[in-house]
């Protein structure tokens, strides 16, 4: 039985070589194109169109999109593999919204792409939908692996009527994600709107998401229409679901399962259809151990999850980051451009960013606004409060002696009079910092406003 034709197209000679020949050692038939416009003309006099097409993004002529919607308008089964060595939400979402069956970021195991051939060509095919462009999404950066991993997540869950739920520490970006999510599905034209549950009292909680009625209360002057149906079509987005309340929880997975709810105060039953975008920064699973959350809310949020890596953990974005903070920054300040030296760059990618990309933002705003020359150097950032790795290593060592010496005097229960010293320490130094705000000092300490309250209580009443 003749084997399956399977094409390449790319204008890199060399990209081209080593794929195609590591597809035909593996036993494929193989024909290779150096740009889009011959693989159209090809595919148009083809008799029958291959197994499997593998195409660039960026070349001469019609790009690797264009060529992917021209196929699937002639060929809507032909499965699609596109690559790119530039990876980002919008051409990570234009792939998969045009119907494309993978994106293989560039450079690509040799071995992933022959094994992403052999599960194409024993997988049944499907015509695919294609649907309408929709707005750009918010500016996203990555080119380190766990950043493409998560702009190819963002493409493909865009397309699906699916709740999610996005973890990741305080300041990785958790509403920028929301956001394209959003802006690159199906929903792009209807409301998207935000939410940060721990921000808002728990008594105001329940009216901000569900309305209330004129009357309900005092102060409820007239009727208010709550998120979820300024939502309605679109995309609600609910930030620090961890704090949400209990009773908020029991009212959030009826809204969930049924679709409907009543305002405070009120006896309309409101349908709506709204997709949920929820995040955290804590691990809802030991908040279900505790208690502190439904079990059986967590399953209907957690339809599909996305982890946003902290930055410490992707330095190879800094220097990309900050410069592109930096130019924003100064544009919208209006002020003369500037620079980070090489030495700068080495500087900021050695810090563990703490308040990751939230805190470089602020540091390059303030680096706009406040360093005297058009070229930041590693003085500058000095004159910030970037922190250094040596003053952690002066409480770390502070901390041990303490431990000693508490454990030669045979001080019982250690563990909790240190993690009681710790909160009391860290929440003063936070609202010092904050000028007494809690929801600030809860945002710099990654926290929510509930919690800090909660422990500024315990701190409090264990003194009295």
């Amino acid at each position: 039985m003749q084997q399956p034709e399977l094409w390449v197209v790319d204008d890199d000679a060399s990209v081209r070589f080593v794929l195609a020949t590591a597809l035909r050692d593996a036993g494929h038939q193989v024909r290779e194109f150096a740009d889009g416009a011959s693989a159209w003309l090809a595919l148009q006099q083809a008799a029958s169109p291959p197994a499997l097409l593998f195409t660039d993004v960026r070349m001469p002529g019609d790009d690797g999109l264009k060529l992917l919607e021209r196929i699937k308008g002639l060929h809507a089964e032909l499965p699609v593999v596109v690559m790119s060595a530039h990876t980002d939400v919008s051409s990570t979402a234009g792939a998969f919204r045009g119907g494309a069956y993978e994106f293989l970021s560039k450079p690509f195991d040799l071995d992933d792409a022959v094994g992403l051939a052999a599960r194409v060509l024993d997988t049944p095919t499907v015509d695919a939908e294609v649907v309408p462009e929709s707005p750009q999404a918010p500016l996203l950066i990555g080119d380190t692996p766990a950043m493409q991993a998560l702009f190819r997540s963002i493409g493909r869950v865009a397309q699906a009527p699916l709740n999610v739920l996005i973890t990741g520490e305080t300041g990785t970006g958790k509403e920028l994600v929301a956001r394209a999510i959003h802006l690159e599905s199906p929903r792009a034209a209807r409301p998207f709107v935000a939410l940060n549950t721990a921000a808002i009292p728990a008594e105001l909680l329940e009216s901000e998401l569900f309305g209330h009625e004129a009357g309900a209360f005092t102060g409820a002057a007239r009727r208010h229409v709550g998120r979820f149906e300024q939502a309605d079509g679109g995309t609600l987005f609910l930030d620090e679901i961890g704090d949400m309340p209990a009773s908020l929880q029991t009212r959030l997975l009826r809204v969930l399962a049924e679709g409907e709810f009543f305002r405070v105060g009120g006896r309309e039953l409101i349908r709506v259809d709204v997709r949920i975008i929820a995040a955290t920064h804590q691990s809802l699973e030991q908040l279900v151990v505790q208690g502190r959350f439904r079990a059986d809310l967590l399953h209907r949020l957690d339809v599909v999850r996305l982890a946003i890596p902290p930055l410490r953990e992707r330095r190879d974005d800094i220097p990309r980051l900050a410069e592109g903070f930096l130019q924003r920054a100064a544009q919208r300040l209006d002020v003369a451009p500037k620079r980070f030296t090489r030495a700068a760059l080495q500087k900021l990618q050695a810090h563990d960013w703490p308040g990751n990309v939230r805190e470089l933002e602020n540091l390059c705003w303030r680096l706009a606004a406040m360093a005297p020359d058009a070229r930041i150097g590693v003085d500058d950032l000095q004159l910030t409060t970037l922190r250094t790795q040596a003053a952690g290593a002066d409480w770390e060592r502070a901390l041990a002696d303490w431990a000693r010496s508490q454990l030669a005097m045979d001080v019982d229960d250690l563990h909790a009079r240190a993690r009681e010293r710790f909160d009391t320490v860290l929440l003063q130094a936070a609202l010092d910092a904050t000028d007494g705000h809690r929801g600030h000092a809860a945002d710099r300490l990654g926290l929510g406003r509930n919690t800090v309250t909660r422990k500024l209580g315990s701190s409090r009443t264990r003194r009295k």
